[in-house]
């Protein structure tokens, strides 16, 4: 049997009980075809880059599948006819990772760039010559316009 990662998104109204009816339901499916599930992460409600059918918001979960090719078919053909699964991909793995995803992962504070301390340093900028020296001619002066 081959090996599956997949991921869905869900409406941002449904509740996190029903998300997870969501993915008990579709792990019937894939048993009830030959298949098991092995890892499922729930990631919880993120933000959309853009807009799914008026929605900002989606819950995000992941599943690892071991299954045949049959089973993933018959998931993917509920998952379209569902009107909660905003989108769903489903991706061929050689190997299931090892413990949590990396989206599950925390990231420790020191991997992090710093907003302050990881630009190079500019210098003193007090020492700037004026702006009337800058360019190859003189400036002219003002007109006041009344």
């Amino acid at each position: 049997m081959a090996l599956y990662e997949h991921v869905f998104l869900a409406r941002q109204d449904m509740s996190a009980q029903q998300v997870d009816a969501l993915v008990e339901q579709y792990k019937g499916v894939i048993e009830a075809n030959g298949g098991k599930v092995g890892r499922i992460e729930n990631w919880g409600l993120k933000s959309l880059t853009y807009r799914i059918n008026k929605n900002r918001k989606a819950h995000y979960a992941l599943m690892d599948i071991e299954a045949p090719g049959a089973a993933i078919h018959e998931m993917e053909r509920q998952m379209r006819i569902n009107e909660d699964v905003l989108r769903y991909m489903t991706v061929s793995v050689e190997a299931h990772e090892e413990g949590p995803s990396a989206m599950m992962q925390k990231r420790d504070r020191d991997d992090r760039p710093r907003r302050d301390g990881d630009r190079p340093d500019r210098g003193d900028r007090g020492d700037r010559a004026p702006r009337e020296s800058f360019g190859d001619r003189p400036r002219r002066p003002r007109e006041d316009r009344a």
